[in-house]
């Protein structure tokens, strides 16, 4: 690649990534250095431009233009002005219209790198001139919108070439694999979190709906779409426009919802209506028309759902989702096997039951030397593979939101099977109060009947004999409910006596070893300060006396932010059994720390770049975050995970 190009836009907002090699070198053939100074033959102007950052986008920008929609640069002009009463401005790059050589039909948006700049300066551009197409870009991302009428600027998934018209884009039939091959989200460069703040900007705001719920529905109805179009590949897509009024888009986006919602039972209402109105609706299917959502793992759906309930107060009971680089380290580290029963107790959006189940699933392909595909989630799973979603995959959840974000994810992942259920982990004396409810028992009962198989006692909602048990318990709020302190030997003070208030991470502590069986393994994310502080001794005895401790990894304090900067490390162990982990008083323990950062900040996810800059990608189009918990496919150096699975097998440990 061009050094002079990449070394001119280093230090800029702008990227190379847009554009082929062939326009990059084809610029480069035209650069020419007068007086120290770097200049570039203009293709519409003719004449010698100075090259800046913004100007190598435009030029590569024209350059695609030309030769790959085919626009004569007679139908062009660069820096156009735009009358905005006594105000002037100057657009970077207008296309006029076929019939009408003064008529702007497109307007190319470069000056402002920022989307959001460049989406209003667009829209101020096109409302201005009458363009009924706008496109943005800083060379890394794009933007296509379609002016539908001053208020609405609706996504497209490209601009028409010379020879077609606009709805020829709009009309045109995808399936399946026209989506994996055009999804947005890899050749926009956009995130599902992005193209929601997006529609929040241009109808939700203002729409007078709950944006989680409408936003849902929407996401909950595409997922069944992309369902159905992998396990029939010459299946139409239902969730687009194709060229439709917004009566009649309305119309079939809720009979698409309507069928989803029998498919996967239990997460709406039978009776439940999308609520926006046909022109917003119109906009936010245009937005997330051409995203793939599935993937071999579900990070652009969990993005987007924590996105919406950090939003609609997730964050007040200080209860995160965890990052799936996270969870997965923890899955490598506990290594679930198909015959093993995993629950988890604080289930959030069902991060860990969830890559569970995938962990277990390429070991049962892996057998049958079946590779894992980059749509590995909508496949078809073998029988095997459903069963052990059914049999031995469980979560519970007290937050309403929360479970049904965490049954949604955990019905797909196991093809319409789900032990997701909403109930009060810590408070387990009320819970047959809740499974006597009809409404209840109607939405859960596959789930409980599980669950109650796994008792060591019948009829009792205490003890448990799990195999594993993985969570991220809340750790903001104390429980002061003497009800329930008084259930837990944590709940007593150095003098044996109950507290009028006890930390809601550690009643969870104790609650989740009740849940393992002897010989049992956990991963729990605690904060820093149950490692050191001196007031918490009697917990860490509680546990070793419990327990063998086997590892404690320190995570970075980013990890959970934007939510929160509490520092926190994860806790594995494994419950003293005769067989499994015999007794010991004196053990090595394993720890370790994250360096890597792995967000910044202020939240937002550092990843992995190439030496040219570009980002990292494996195999399956995925952004690979930039930790060092575990070596990702191969691609990334070994981790944490690795090193402690050296150090298991060393131990001899049960599970490896």
């Amino acid at each position: 690649m061009s050094q002079i190009l990449v070394s001119i836009i280093k230090e800029s907002n702008y990227k190379l990534t847009q554009f082929s090699e062939e326009a990059i070198n084809a610029i480069e053939n035209n650069i020419v250095i007068k007086n120290g100074k770097t200049y570039v033959k203009c293709l519409v102007r003719n004449k010698d431009i100075l090259l800046k950052p913004e100007e190598i986008v435009r030029q590569l920008y024209i350059y695609k233009l030309v030769h790959e929609y085919g626009y004569p640069v007679e139908r062009m002009e660069l820096e156009r002005v735009i009358n905005f009463g006594r105000e002037k401005k100057r657009a970077d790059i207008v296309i006029f219209s076929k019939s009408n050589s003064t008529a702007e039909e497109i307007i190319v948006e470069l000056k402002k790198p920022k989307l959001k700049d460049g989406k209003e300066q667009l829209k101020s551009y096109c409302n201005a001139t009458g363009a009924i197409i706008g496109v943005w870009t800083n060379g890394d991302q794009i933007s296509y919108y379609h002016r539908k009428d001053p208020n609405f600027f609706e996504d497209i998934p490209n601009i028409p070439n010379e020879n077609q018209k606009l709805k020829d884009i709009l009309t045109e039939r995808w399936t399946i694999d026209d989506l994996v091959k055009k999804d947005k989200l890899v050749s926009e460069k956009k995130s599902l979190k992005g193209l929601i703040e997006e529609m929040e900007d241009e109808v939700l705001a203002n729409a007078g709906v709950d944006v989680f719920e409408e936003v849902f529905k929407l996401i909950f109805t595409k997922l069944y779409d992309e369902m159905e179009s992998g396990r029939d590949k010459t299946r139409t897509l239902e969730f687009r426009n194709y060229g439709d009024t917004d009566e009649d888009l309305k119309t079939n986006i809720q009979k698409l919802f309507n069928k989803a919602k029998k498919k996967w039972e239990g997460v709406f209402n039978a009776d439940e209506k999308i609520t926006l109105t046909a022109s917003h609706l119109s906009v936010c299917v245009a937005s997330l028309q051409d995203v793939k959502l599935f993937n071999s793992n579900l990070d652009v759906v969990d993005d987007a759902f924590e996105y919406l309930m950090s939003k609609s107060q997730k964050g007040e009971k200080g209860q995160y989702f965890t990052p799936r680089y996270v969870i997965d380290m923890c899955v490598k580290m506990l290594n679930p096997k198909k015959d093993e029963k995993m629950i988890d107790t604080a289930a959030g959006s069902c991060g860990f039951p969830v890559h569970t189940i995938f962990h277990v699933w390429k070991s049962i392909l892996s057998e049958k030397g079946i590779p894992q595909s980059h749509l590995f989630t909508t496949e078809k799973k073998s029988p095997e593979c459903e069963d052990y979603v059914k049999e031995n995959v469980f979560a519970i959840d007290f937050d309403t939101k929360a479970v049904r974000v965490a049954r949604t994810l955990n019905l797909i992942a196991g093809d319409g099977r789900t032990n997701v259920m909403h109930l009060n982990t810590l408070d387990y004396e009320r819970w047959d109060d809740l499974t006597k409810d009809e409404e209840w028992e109607d939405i859960y009962h596959e789930g409980w009947k599980g669950l109650r198989a796994m008792r060591t006692t019948k009829n009792q909602n205490r003890d448990f004999k799990f195999d594993i048990l993985m969570a991220n318990p809340p750790f903001a709020g104390d429980i002061k409910e003497s009800r329930i302190i008084t259930k837990y030997e944590l709940g007593k003070n150095a003098k044996g006596r109950y507290k009028s208030k006890v930390g809601r991470d550690i009643l969870f502590i104790e609650r989740n070893l009740s849940f393992l069986k002897d010989g049992g393994r956990m991963a729990i994310v605690l904060p820093q300060g149950r490692f050191n502080n001196a007031s918490d001794k009697y917990i860490r005895d509680f546990i070793a006396e419990r327990c063998r401790i086997l590892a404690v990894v320190g995570l970075h304090g980013n990890v959970f932010k934007p939510h929160t900067g509490t520092k926190t490390s994860v806790l594995f162990v494994q419950k003293w059994d005769d067989k499994l982990c015999p007794k010991k008083d004196d053990y090595p323990i394993f720890f370790a720390t994250m360096q890597e950062l792995s967000k910044d900040n202020s939240g937002e996810k550092i990843y992995c770049t190439n030496e040219d800059g570009s980002y990292m990608r494996d195999e399956h189009q995925h952004l690979i975050v930039k930790h060092d918990l575990y070596n990702h496919d191969g691609l990334t150096e070994d981790g944490i995970a690795e090193a402690f699975i050296e150090f298991a097998k060393k131990e001899h440990l049960s599970f490896f």
